[in-house]
């Protein structure tokens, strides 16, 4: 029926043979509505009217304007089908409702555009938009000079109501012309418009979500630490107070840290920094003072545990030693079988807490004994006696541990022993259990007795480690006694040489030490002799330089200097031409000696 050849009032047949029922079913779901098969049952049975398959497009409400959407109620037996619609310029026919779907390509993202073909040759712009505005707002109608035309609506969810006329035969009046006639075929169209207006739509969200993702980071970020107070003679004061006071120290030191890194220290603000880290420094002693008591109660808990754990092991030791007492023959025949067996399962396992008890008794004597050793290190004969001493003590240890073991096997022994007598006497029905408890047994014993062969084998290395020891102990000390009796000889050596040089010396103790300087005594005196006036040292050594120019000039005038006799030195000369003049004066001094 037509309301004023506006409104359509359609009624969409659900039952109709799909090949490919996806996309009918999507544009069923998009609208709000169930797609519903042949006999009336829903193709979604989770369908939800409330919800549209795509973001953004809002269920479609039967009383929607526009399309008037009111399926009549469906018999069971018959399947509903599409009527007449009739326009103010056109008529529409259902297709056949027992041909497939209309085929539909892809749906792109943010489509408001649809393609419609096979539209009529005499069709106007004013009959399409007639058609198709009762689906909703049409903002564009591109009609191309062939049979189709491109429509964009305001919204999606439109383009959905627009594709429920695909398949329709159009007819324009009452016309029967084939000009006037045609059949729909509506389809989702691809434009840059849509897509642009779909990504800024996604970027909005993305920003959005940005936005909402960074209030929650800043409404769970942890608040950010007070801000340090500037520096003034006030503050300064404060905090100077502050450092004196232990509990408050923390908060000073931080703010001090804060100034000096700031660059608050000047040389008007130096004698003030400098109190106030004379201050901090002050506090050393009470930290070291507080690790020194913290380590003291460490020290006396760890004596307390340790008196502690002996005194359990003591116990220990008893109540195993009671239940080895109640092994043996002369009690153990008077007890029940059921007895028998809950003392040995209560020996074993106080046997099996007493070794882990032990063992880290030892661990905490061996931990002392390393501590000793490294505080002991420097001396290295101190070293190898505390090494001594402490393999010695790790071989007693192993000595107890291995009488202990023997202890335990020599129990085990007897209850297997036991065991195999009431083996004997014992029914059919107890056979398996024996069975069972023999190879237990036989499987501990085993396990035992790989362990006594590992602490023998390390009994053995330790007995060689200690051995090697001594050794070198005793290669110590022969080297010792030889030093000793080196350095002795080379003392003597060395007195017994100073006394056979010491005439050397006497006899050698001449001013002329080398052969080098009796030939420079005898060229300078030769130059002299020639120069009767004298002359100075440097024209004496430029003369000399020319037989070696490795001659120096303090040589020259020590080696003449310690000759007294042959040369002698002489001022010539008034005021400003006073000098210093050497001469030969070896004949006079031939005549002195």
């Amino acid at each position: 029926s037509a309301d004023g050849g506006r409104n359509l009032s359609l009624d969409i047949p659900m039952g109709l043979p799909m090949s490919d029922p996806t996309a009918w079913a999507t544009a069923m779901n998009n609208l709000g509505m169930a797609p519903l098969g042949m006999t009336g049952q829903p193709l979604l049975p989770d369908f939800d009217p409330a919800l549209g398959m795509m973001t953004g497009i809002p269920p479609i409400n039967p009383m929607m304007p526009g399309l008037g959407i009111v399926p009549p109620p469906i018999p069971p037996d018959m399947p509903a089908v599409k009527e007449i619609i009739h326009c103010k310029s056109c008529t529409l026919f259902p297709p056949n409702p027992h041909l497939p779907p209309p085929a539909t390509r892809e749906r792109p993202p943010g489509c408001k555009t649809v393609f419609v073909g096979g539209l009529p040759e005499n069709s106007t712009e004013q009959i399409i938009m007639e058609v198709f505005e009762q689906c909703g707002e049409v903002i564009a109608i591109r009609k191309s000079k062939k049979n189709f035309c491109h429509i964009r609506f305001a919204e999606e969810f439109m383009v959905d109501k627009a594709l429920y006329l695909s398949g329709y035969r159009i007819r324009l009046g009452s016309s029967t012309d084939k000009k006037d006639t045609g059949r729909l075929h509506v389809d989702f169209a691809q434009a840059r418009d849509d897509l642009y207006e779909w990504e800024c739509k996604q970027r909005m969200l993305a920003r959005e979500e940005r936005h909402r993702r960074r209030l929650e980071e800043e409404r769970f970020r942890p608040p950010s630490p007070p801000p340090v107070v500037h520096y003034s003679d006030h503050e300064c004061s404060v905090v100077a107070e502050k450092l004196k006071d232990d509990t408050k120290f923390l908060e000073a030191i931080q703010t001090l840290l804060t100034w000096i890194e700031r660059g608050e220290v000047n040389r008007r603000t130096a004698n003030n920094f400098y109190s106030m880290i004379q201050s901090a420094n002050s506090h050393i002693r009470r930290l070291v003072n507080e690790k020194a008591a913290h380590e003291k109660e460490m020290e006396e808990a760890k004596e307390k545990f340790k008196l502690a754990l002996s005194g359990i092991l003591v116990q220990f030791e008893q109540i195993v030693a009671v239940y080895h007492s109640a092994s043996k023959q002369k009690a153990w025949d008077h007890f029940t079988k059921a007895q028998r067996k809950n003392i040995s399962v209560w020996c074993k396992q106080a046997e099996e807490i007493r070794n882990i008890h032990n063992d880290e008794l030892m661990g905490i004597r061996r931990e002392e004994e390393m501590e000793m050793s490294d505080e002991e290190i420097e001396d290295p004969s101190e070293m190898k006696e505390t090494e001594e001493s402490v393999l010695v003590s790790q071989v007693e240890a192993l000595k107890e541990e291995n009488d202990s073991l023997r202890w335990q096997l020599d129990a085990y022994r007897n209850e297997v022993e036991l065991l195999k007598q009431e083996q004997g006497k014992a029914s059919r029905d107890e056979d398996t259990t024996k069975e069972q408890q023999m190879k237990l047994l036989q499987q501990a014993l085993q396990g035992m007795q790989k362990h006594l062969l590992k602490i023998q084998d390390e009994y053995k290395k330790r007995e060689a480690e200690l051995e090697k020891v001594r050794e070198d102990k005793l290669k110590i000390e022969t080297l010792l006694e030889n030093l000793k009796e080196q350095e002795s000889s080379t003392s003597r050596v060395y007195v017994c040489s100073q006394e056979k040089d010491c005439p050397v010396e006497t006899l050698s103790n001449s001013p002329v030490k080398s052969e080098r300087e009796v030939l420079l005594v005898g060229i300078i005196s030769t130059f002299l002799h020639v120069h009767p006036f004298g002359a100075s040292i440097e024209y004496i050594c430029s003369y000399l330089q020319r037989l070696d120019s490795k001659i120096c000039t303090a040589e020259v005038e020590v080696l003449m200097t310690r000759l007294q006799n042959t040369f002698r030195q002489e001022l010539s000369g008034v005021g400003a031409s006073l000098e210093k003049r050497w001469k030969f004066c070896g004949f006079d001094g031939l005549k002195m000696t």
